[in-house]
């Protein structure tokens, strides 16, 4: 019997992606695939057509989590990627479908990937307001040697309500394995059926080219992030799906359970004061800007408000247990490409134009 596979959010941007290296690397599963209207189905079927190894089920505002309860229930792997990170309710229902699934033991566990993000890590510097300022040496996780501090984070951390939902599971039954995924900052195009397009740098670059300055988080701009091309994420969700249906893996502690966080980064954090200053430049060459100017900007009034605050993350777990590695082009190749991408979805005109 062939594994089967339910992915949510195959219309956003990393769930759209994930799915596309799935279906690519192995078309054998059985997937069911949960969106919440028609019109998003139809824009799937229209990419997947005539693919009897894919199943859409349509689950809409007042009916979702009774759809993914049920259909958590049915499968073999969960991957939940459809705002995931936020959505309690969504992360109860996988829960209740998990302890609600029939003939599954620690044998024959349900696996659940989950997509989380390394915005959980800002805590510190949300707590004690501390914007714009460089980190500190505290604010670096590693997922293995800081998984005593990643299991106990604060409950007022970012997505930290979700992710102990998903961590009560291997407490509450023997028959469901997790996995967190937390990503930095994303940058790439995705090659999912709709959203193809990340949201800070993009909205960063918005910002820029309606105000004609660069936004560098008050008082230094020195605050950090890490981050990694879309690619190189679906290949870790394709690492952890591979590892679910072999058994070897499947029952490793270190790989699924309650040690199973995951970073994914590619070892070149960036700036944001420098690569909102990039953006600008990218913008003067383009002729969408006279000059890059950079001001200093006060949180509040910030579009990309984790700009403001540090993210440091190692990915130390995939690259040890999955071999995984970052392969995918480097952020400072792709930051001319988003500024022109977003020039054109605001309908922003170069200089030239204007004259």
């Amino acid at each position: 019997m062939a594994t089967k596979l339910l992915l949510t959010g195959v219309t956003g941007y990393i769930g759209g992606d994930a799915f596309h290296v799935l279906k690519e690397a192995h078309p054998e599963l059985e997937y069911t695939l949960i969106v919440r209207s028609e019109k998003r189905a139809n824009a799937v079927r229209e990419k997947y057509p005539d693919d009897k190894n894919v199943k859409i089920v349509v689950g809409a505002a007042d009916s979702y989590t009774t759809v993914l309860e049920e259909e958590a229930s049915k499968t073999d792997i969960i991957l939940h990627t459809a705002e995931s990170a936020d959505d309690v309710p969504s992360a109860q229902a996988i829960v209740a479908g998990i302890l609600h699934a029939k003939d599954r033991t620690a044998t024959n566990p349900i696996v659940w990937i989950h997509l989380c993000g390394t915005g959980i890590l800002m805590w510190y510097d949300q707590l004690h307001r501390r914007y714009g300022q460089p980190p500190l040496p505290s604010e670096t996780y590693d997922d293995i040697t800081s998984l005593p501090r990643l299991l106990t984070l604060p409950d007022s951390a970012m997505h930290r309500d979700v992710d102990k939902i998903v961590l009560s599971v291997n407490h509450l039954t023997p028959a469901a394995k997790t996995a967190i995924v937390a990503p930095p900052t994303i940058y790439g195009v995705g090659r999912g059926p709709i959203n193809t397009i990340s949201q800070q740098l993009p909205g960063l670059a918005q910002f820029i080219l309606k105000n004609g300055f660069a936004p560098s988080p008050a008082p230094t701009g020195l605050t950090e992030w890490d981050n990694v091309h879309v690619s190189d994420v679906s290949s870790l969700f394709l690492a952890l799906v591979e590892a679910a249906v072999n058994p070897n893996q499947r029952d490793n502690p270190e790989i699924f359970g309650l040690s199973a966080y995951y970073f994914c980064e590619n070892g070149k954090p960036h700036v944001w004061g420098e690569v909102s200053a990039k953006l600008a430049q990218k913008a003067v060459e383009q002729g969408y800007l006279k000059e890059a100017v950079t001001k200093l900007v006060p949180f509040k009034e910030l579009t990309v408000k984790s700009a403001a605050l540090n993210s440091r993350s190692v990915a130390s777990r995939a690259r040890k247990y999955l071999g995984w590695e970052a392969k995918g082009p480097e952020l400072e190749g792709e930051l001319a490409g988003i500024v022109e991408t977003e020039a054109k979805r605001l309908g922003v005109k170069k200089l030239e134009e204007t004259v």
